[in-house]
């Protein structure tokens, strides 16, 4: 996706997933052939169900078809979560990811894995686990030193203190001539925007 089509949607599309009460982290128009694929990845503070993702879906689907900003040819749209183990890129990242287990590649080329205690907006507190019985040790490092951050999916830890277990990616794919509402089989809905004759 051009850099302007990919801004010219965010600024369509953002307001509507703000009054949604969700962020919007992530736009991307991928080609399969003649087909097209708009994926719109959200999020917020509180996680999106499928209910919450299901409504947004539906006005972005309202507000593409009012525009001309996917074009005349047939596309399908689809909007969901990031995921479990999702790149942190953001400030919010980083905060939504407090208490979770991080992957990090540092600018001086060296890698961490460490679970956030907490974020300012200089940088973070971390949780660095003990290797071969050694205690677990505190570091803090400033956003500066962070290249790549990647949430780890933690199947078996052992303190769990009351933590959530991370959640799948939701999505949904919206057909506005479908209402889900009366679909009792399934959660998700598919929709294609047919080119014109």
């Amino acid at each position: 996706m051009s850099t302007t089509q990919s801004e010219r949607l965010r600024e369509l599309l953002e307001p509507l997933v703000a009054s949604q009460g969700l962020d919007l982290e992530e736009i991307a128009v991928d080609s399969v052939g003649r087909k097209r694929v708009l994926r719109v990845v959200v999020d917020s503070g509180t996680g999106a169900d499928l209910d919450r993702i299901a409504d947004v879906s539906r006005a972005l689907s309202a507000k593409l078809d009012e525009t001309d900003a996917m074009g005349d040819a047939e596309y399908t749209l689809e909007v969901g979560t990031p995921g479990a183990e999702r790149s942190l890129t953001e400030h919010r990242h980083f905060v939504r990811a407090t208490d979770r287990l991080v992957r990090f590649q540092l600018h001086e080329g060296g890698e961490l894995v460490a679970r956030i205690l907490g974020v300012d907006d200089d940088g973070l507190d971390l949780e660095v686990p003990g290797v071969k019985g050694r205690k677990a040790t505190t570091r803090r490092i400033a956003f500066g030193e962070i290249d790549k951050a990647r949430v780890q999916v933690e199947f078996n830890r052992k303190d769990d203190g009351g933590a959530k277990a991370p959640k799948p990616s939701e999505s949904t794919e919206h057909d506005p001539r479908h209402d889900p509402e009366h679909d009792t089989e399934n959660n998700s809905v598919n929709t294609t925007e047919e080119e014109e004759a």
